[in-house]
């Protein structure tokens, strides 16, 4: 019997995501664990295993296409002997979800697909003459985006659906350019809502210099709709302190020089270190709110923001305050590689109950954060630099580091937040702490 492959959900907030690639081509035998395809999701690029035996049948949703649902038809899988149109196969079945394939159709699944199923609604928008006009999404898109009409571009999809490479020729050749009105916005666009405050539609832009398109991915997507919702729902407000680091630094120095030691620990695995033990000594900021109650977490999991292609993900130490620097260092290691290669499993950044952002490395010596939901608190970690500071009445040279703790004003006092930051500085202004 076929088997289909449906589109994971591969993280919790995942409502769609883009199948970067098919890994399998279609007549290749599969065996249960192979690799099929790769997904870009919220997160991060992951891998799309096989869990049964079988031959690749068939390809519905081609490599590269964006906005895929979860839980649509991604491929179908096929047992010894079968066919992918014969042996009892539903072609009405196969074809019912929408597929926005971008690859040219073999004439056995465009007749089949004109026969039993006709476009999805949602691949279809009216032109600005009326006209119903089919398009993939990733056509409207580029379209829109390099102010083209779909409806005076031909269509080479299945059904006359205009996709992709329509797009691209219509761009190589100069045609399927919107006509504009008198405000100097294009008809196409006209009638759709605004989703910003500014879209590359705005007539403004006719002032601009030119400019390179580049789409917006998935992650940049939740990235954009999360921080934004963040910033917009939860009360932020920010403490920052000032911490002399230069006992740390030694500490660090004689760690990491030890005869025989395989590791290296860097400031910031001191500062996941005491981060956890701050929040063992201060609970009430290891926290999330909701409607019905406030959260208190009795593990310190922290999040780690690292940078990579097209955003920002954030994996977890879990039970920081339970694990020494050494085993910190390791896992953080282990973690930013795998993020860098979009390698993370789900549960390795799903979660977390406080995050620790650091842009020392670039020189910068004090900035905020955005709260990353459901956390309600984040540390911000400037550099380490030489001040001149007063000490025992006396003029010194001393490293400073400066730290900002924002935090959600609904479940965290500043009082709370105060006492969290003296405990922080504390245990990093005196690592041996650290080792106890």
């Amino acid at each position: 019997m076929p088997i289909q492959i449906l589109m994971p959900a591969l993280s919790p907030t995942m409502s769609e995501g883009t199948i970067s690639n098919w890994v399998k081509v279609e007549g290749d035998d599969i065996s249960s664990g192979d690799v099929l395809c790769e997904i870009e999701t919220d997160k991060a690029t992951m891998e799309v295993e096989a869990i049964d035996d079988g031959v690749l049948g068939k390809i519905l949703i081609a490599g590269g296409t964006e906005g895929v649902a979860v839980n649509t038809p991604i491929a179908i899988i096929l047992e010894e002997g079968e066919d992918a149109f014969m042996d009892g196969m539903d072609t009405a079945e196969v074809e019912a979800a929408p597929s926005t394939t971008e690859s040219a159709p073999t004439p056995t699944l465009e007749s089949a697909t004109a026969a039993a199923t006709p476009l999805s609604k949602t691949e279809s928008q009216p032109s600005a003459n009326g006209k119903r006009v089919f398009a993939s999404p990733l056509a409207k898109r580029l379209a829109q985006q390099n102010g083209l009409d779909v409806a005076m571009i031909g269509g080479s999809g299945p059904g006359g659906r205009v996709v992709k490479r329509d797009i691209e020729s219509a761009l190589a050749i100069g045609t399927g350019k919107a006509s504009l009105d008198v405000a100097g916005s294009t008809t196409a666009a006209a009638n759709k809502p605004a989703k910003s405050l500014f879209s590359a539609d705005d007539p403004v832009m006719a002032y601009m210099p030119e400019y390179e398109t580049i789409a917006i991915s998935s992650m940049r997507k939740i990235i954009a709709t999360r921080l934004t919702k963040s910033a917009q729902d939860i009360p932020h407000f920010n403490i920052t302190v000032d911490v002399e680091i230069d006992e740390l630094l030694r500490v660090r120095e004689q760690l990491n020089s030890r005869d025989g030691s395989d590791y290296k620990i860097s400031v910031n695995d001191f500062v996941i270190k005491a981060v956890a033990l701050a929040l063992q000594l201060q609970p009430d900021c290891n926290v999330t709110y909701t409607d019905e109650a406030i959260l208190k977490y009795t593990r310190q999991d922290i999040s780690i923001a690292v940078a990579i292609d097209g955003g920002l993900i954030t994996p977890i130490i879990h039970d920081a305050g339970g694990k020494g620097l050494r085993s910190i260092s390791k896992a953080a290691r282990e973690l930013v590689g795998k993020a860098r290669d979009g390698k993370l499993a789900p549960e390795e950044f799903q979660g977390g109950t406080f995050t620790v952002s650091n842009l020392g490395m670039f020189g910068v010596k004090s900035f905020n954060s955005i709260i990353n939901p459901p956390q309600s608190a984040i540390l911000s970690v400037g550099s380490g630099e030489q001040r001149a500071i007063v000490k025992d009445d006396a003029m010194t040279i001393a490293t400073i580091m400066t730290l900002t703790l924002a935090v959600d004003h609904r479940c965290i006092d500043g009082a709370t937040a105060a006492t969290f930051t003296r405990e922080l500085k504390g245990i990093l202004e005196a690592p041996m702490q650290l080792m106890l």
